[in-house]
């Protein structure tokens, strides 16, 4: 079995270095994908919103990985030749003040307009009335992910890490919100 992976993980570093940005798109794609059928399962579903699963796996592929990408080698290239905990930090601080805030809007209005396929009013108003309270949990979790990820991941593996978290925090936000709607309906 352990041979196994290590061949896959093999291929997977050969394509990752020889198509880096397909490679990366078609992961956080796939990850996305499994952490919103997991998500749908936690959540009570009896059939799986096939619609649903393959508009977040689209989310993924065409928008998170290949941003995740960019940025990173942006921030590589913005912070060349720079090491310590002190640049860690300030990647840190550049992602959670910048790309922290435009993915969860980014990712509010798709799921409002693309995925729910609600009103861009409705979309609106929803984000307006729970954006701040997303931003203020996003920081509250990513700040720890980013800095794991920009003092331990080398640079090829960061959109992996990254969006492996992402599918487990997808995961347990449908399960808090599961919780939540259960709570609700008892009450």
């Amino acid at each position: 079995m352990s041979e196994v992976v290590a061949m896959a993980g093999q291929a997977y570093m050969k394509q990752l270095q020889a198509h880096p940005l397909r490679t990366k798109a078609i992961t956080s794609g796939v990850l996305a994908g499994c952490s919103d059928a997991v998500a749908q399962k936690i959540s009570g579903v009896s059939k799986l919103q096939l619609r649903r699963l393959l508009l977040i796996a689209l989310y993924g592929f065409a928008y998170a990985g290949p941003f995740g990408h960019f940025l990173h080698k942006l921030m590589d290239r913005f912070f060349k030749g720079k090491k310590g905990k002190e640049t860690t930090a300030k990647k840190v601080l550049v992602e959670q003040l910048t790309a922290s805030p435009w993915n969860n809007m980014m990712f509010m209005m798709y799921f409002g307009l693309v995925v729910e396929g609600r009103p861009f009013g409705q979309v609106k108003n929803k984000v307006k009335k729970d954006y701040a309270s997303v931003q203020l949990t996003a920081w509250r979790f990513w700040p720890i992910v980013s800095w794991i990820n920009y003092e331990y991941m080398p640079l090829q593996l960061r959109v992996l890490f990254h969006s492996f978290v992402a599918s487990c925090w997808a995961v347990f936000l449908n399960l808090k919100a599961a919780r939540s709607i259960a709570n609700t309906k008892k009450a």
